[in-house]
């Protein structure tokens, strides 16, 4: 009894222990695989989205801080027409567009979601750091949705938010 008690204990160990890398086997597309050439793109919706994130929040006073690691999910909700995201364009707290993700054109399938991470050390955009994403679509019954969710772990203190991007109409 003793030895099979021994085994199991092991085997639960060697279990613990083993490789997780296949947990979430589908492997995100390269961006630039999703480039597209769109010719006329003036006969399609056009539509902008605000996302606000944030790279860090304050907690107890203004000089200390919880940095945060944010994940942006960009989702095609339409079940049967693609999505063109345009631009994809990351601003910091004082309005400085900081990064451009995208160079041409891409477009998300039916149901697609593709991401973005901003790792918890990068802290350039600040706690009001946000995106501005133009994108295109065959009409305007199912815009994409544009969501972000920011975590963080300190010992045992954990934090995690979500925040959901509004369209903008200039």
């Amino acid at each position: 009894m003793r030895k099979t008690f021994e085994i199991l204990i092991l085997l639960l160990i060697v279990m613990a222990c083993s490789d997780n890398s296949n947990k979430y086997p589908i492997k995100q597309e390269n961006w630039e695989s999703k480039e597209i050439k769109i010719d006329s793109i003036e006969k399609y919706f056009h539509g902008k989205t605000y996302l606000p994130v944030y790279s860090h929040i304050y907690h107890h006073h203004e000089h200390r801080t919880f940095d945060l690691t944010t994940t942006v999910s960009i989702r095609n909700v339409s079940v049967s027409d693609s999505v063109f995201l345009l631009k994809a364009n990351y601003y910091n707290t004082v309005g400085e567009n900081i990064r451009q993700y995208l160079k041409k054109p891409i477009y998300l399938k039916p149901l697609e979601t593709l991401e973005i991470i901003i790792e918890e050390q990068d802290t350039e955009g600040g706690s009001g750091a946000n995106f501005i994403f133009d994108w295109a679509m065959n009409n305007d019954k199912n815009p994409p949705l544009f969501e972000a969710v920011m975590i963080s772990t300190s010992g045992q203190q954990g934090l995690s938010y979500t925040t959901r991007g509004v369209q903008v109409f200039e």
